[in-house]
């Protein structure tokens, strides 16, 4: 293997070169790390190197899970690894080293993948983008002035640059997805509680949040997701049965589909006319391969949803806050927390109990409604993002104008927290591009408890409408 030839293979070929002892956990490493001192600078995607950490991981000898040998990022955001600091991209939890490993992280390391570094998040992944104060922008590799997504934007810049095959993520409202489309990744949020949260808590964001990965490959998300899903003990709930491998599921035929498309935001707008074609070809391509192919679309209010979105998930942030202001014995200041955290923290202190108990109610709700929707449809196909990749600083954190902020949040990703809500696996395929040359995501949303139907279709889209050679020039 050449320096030329790392990125051409994914995380499943990497792992059948050190099978084979074509190359070593410890080359690709080596390998893995030359590239993140090389392209890094230009990104900023990775924040903590754990090179010599990983390096131990080695010597200390590696599993023989799916994976084994290949170079790993962690999201730094939640997921612990003893030893280490995760930040939350807070400077409030600068210094927070762990004592223990998550349930996913020992997942991770018993799939055999090697640990060497965490990725930039936005503070606490409140954000569409990836610019927390604490450690600066993370840069598209399409395009160096634009957003990689977020907030997984560090996880999803570091694999579209080449450093590694995949990488952890997590999606709470779009979190896997919208780095996904942004970089020209294939991104997929499982069912809710897929994949463990513990054992620290029993859910996220009241179970609007999972973890998994971003990936080149659809077979490498799928072999990921073997390794690490089910239920872990005291979870307070736990995911459908899975009746085979997702590894399976990739390359068995999806049969006829019923699917629907829509080329619109929610709020009856439309997407950018670049996103609008793409959707509209997607929407042929499907037909091409034999798919029964309808424009339909749920029925709900934006603005209604986004009411109970936020209270949900700020009176988590306001926990959040609440118990790191205990740690350090202290208030927290603007010095601590960013402007939007503050603010969407101190919104919980105007909602009670009783507005928590309704946003679950119609969460639920939510579930139900979609449940009905997919009686219809196997499938549904809509825009990850409503426009290309935006621009770096198109959506500021600490500003002070949180109106606009908000307006253009909503605008930028219009169709996703909803499946956050309803708990459905929901997937980010690139099968489109800007004529600038920006990847373009399309979205596609299955049944609850349904990613085989996901990943089969998925694999046939792979094979149809390859992206394996579309690289960045960086």
């Amino acid at each position: 293997m050449t320096i030329s030839d790392y990125d051409q293979y994914d995380g499943l070929g990497l792992a059948e070169l050190v099978a084979t002892k074509k190359v070593s956990a410890t080359e690709l490493l080596d390998e893995a790390i030359a590239r993140t001192e090389k392209v890094n600078p230009k990104i900023n995607a990775v924040t903590f190197k754990h090179y010599e950490e990983a390096r131990a991981q080695i010597a200390k000898g590696l599993p023989e899970g799916p994976f084994k040998g290949v170079p790993f990022l962690l999201k730094d955001l939640h997921l612990l690894l003893t030893g280490t600091v995760t930040t939350f991209g807070s400077a409030s939890f600068q210094g927070n080293r762990a004592d223990h490993n998550s349930t996913l992280t020992d997942r991770y390391l018993k799939a055999g993948v090697v640990i060497f570094g965490k990725t930039n998040s936005p503070e606490f992944g409140l954000a569409p983008t990836t610019e927390p104060r604490l450690y600066g922008a993370t840069h598209n590799p399409w395009d160096l002035t634009r957003s990689p997504g977020g907030s997984s934007g560090g996880a999803a810049a570091a694999v579209a640059a080449g450093i590694i095959p995949l990488a952890n993520a997590s999606d709470g409202g779009g979190s896997i997805r919208i780095p996904a489309a942004a970089c020209g990744l294939f991104g997929l949020k499982p069912t809710r509680a897929r994949t463990p949260m513990g054992p620290d808590r029993g859910e996220g964001w009241g179970s609007m949040s999972i973890a998994h990965v971003v990936s080149r490959s659809v077979r490498d998300s799928a072999a990921m997701l073997d390794a690490t899903h089910g239920a872990e003990l005291g979870d307070p709930y736990s995911a459908p049965h899975v009746e085979r491998p997702f590894l399976q599921e990739v390359t068995t035929p999806p049969g006829k589909l019923r699917i629907a498309f829509n080329t619109k935001r929610p709020d009856g707008t439309s997407c950018d006319k670049e996103v609008v074609a793409a959707i509209e070809a997607t929407a042929k391509l499907l037909t091409s391969l034999g798919h029964n192919v309808e424009e339909a679309a749920p029925e709900f209010d934006p603005q209604e949803l986004g009411q109970h979105q936020a209270t949900i998930i700020g009176s988590s942030v306001a926990l959040t806050l609440r118990q790191r202001a205990a740690a350090l014995g202290r208030e927290l200041t603007g010095n601590d927390v960013e402007a939007f955290t503050l603010l969407v923290a101190e919104s919980a202190k105007h909602r009670s109990g009783a507005d928590f108990a309704a946003s679950t109610l119609y969460m639920h709700q939510m579930g139900r409604h979609m449940a009905r929707f997919h009686q219809r449809f196997d499938v549904y196909l809509s825009a990850t993002l409503a426009m290309p990749p935006i621009p770096l600083g198109h959506l500021d954190t600490m500003t002070s104008d949180i109106a606009t902020y908000l307006k253009n949040s909503s605008e930028y990703v219009p169709n996703i927290g909803v499946y956050n809500m309803t708990g459905q696996p929901s997937m980010s395929m690139p099968l489109a591009w800007s004529a600038d040359g920006l990847p373009l995501g399309m979205m596609f949303t299955g049944r609850f408890g349904d990613e085989a139907t996901l990943f089969r279709l998925a694999g046939q889209l792979e094979q149809a409408q390859p992206w394996k050679d579309k690289r960045p020039r960086l």
